[in-house]
């Protein structure tokens, strides 16, 4: 269980979120949906440790994450998949695979990830600026499965790819679920999150301002896309 209690933080003078309280259990995938600047992505950083202002509280396996080097928190098993995916373009699929350091035991092994991903195994020879944005989102999601990570953080997964592709990308966060990991889930697709995740969270200026669970959120699906802008 990932435990966010009373979560400040700041850009420079700008108070960014404020008072954020949440819950990600274990072996859950929750979302967390909000338009853009409402302070989703900030708090993927925090989490992981890459924001240098924080107050509050994120516990995790018996630590404050909010006191730990980013190192520290990946050693704990948490990984981010950012929003721009990260992938090195000159360098093959495979090399970019086998970039990131094992850091946390029970990492997946080429021949598992392959498995679970067939497309990465198609294209393991291509170079990054030769992948689709489905493949480089895919292959971003594989590289940290490879690290040990058991809590998984995605940020806007799909955002830009087309539909069939980002029903490959549901097909697999719930065979990542299946296996046990733990997913926080980024998005503004309300449509996308609702047959995926346990657990919903909506974020307005920084603040957690509705949490809803799966039945709930199917009913309340309007007004979830007005909170959206959509």
């Amino acid at each position: 269980m990932l435990e966010i209690r009373s979560l400040d933080a700041w850009y420079g003078e700008s108070h960014v979120l404020h008072g954020l309280n949440m819950d990600v259990p274990e072996g859950r995938v929750v979302s967390l949906l909000g338009r853009n600047g409402a302070g989703k992505s900030t708090t993927m950083k925090t989490i992981m440790g890459l924001m240098d202002r924080t107050r509050g509280e994120i516990r995790y396996r018996g630590e404050n994450l909010l006191t730990l080097r980013a190192d520290k928190v990946a050693r704990l098993g948490v990984a981010l998949c950012p929003e721009d995916r990260g992938i090195f373009p000159s360098l093959s699929v495979q090399e970019n695979l086998m970039l990131p350091p094992v850091v946390a035991p029970g990492g997946m092994t080429l021949d598992q990830i392959f498995a679970l991903f067939p497309n990465i195994l198609e294209r393991r020879n291509s170079r990054g600026t030769q992948l689709s944005g489905g493949e480089q989102q895919m292959l971003a999601i594989a590289r940290i499965l490879r690290t040990g990570a058991r809590f998984l953080l995605l940020d806007e997964p799909t955002e830009g790819l087309a539909p069939v592709i980002v029903q490959q990308i549901a097909r697999t966060i719930h065979e990542i679920k299946a296996m046990g990991y733990t997913v926080l889930l980024v998005e503004q697709n309300s449509h996308f999150v609702e047959g995926i995740a346990d657990l919903h969270y909506l974020i307005e200026n920084g603040a957690i301002v509705d949490r809803l669970e799966g039945a709930e959120f199917k009913r309340n699906i309007d007004r979830v896309d007005r909170l959206l802008g959509l």
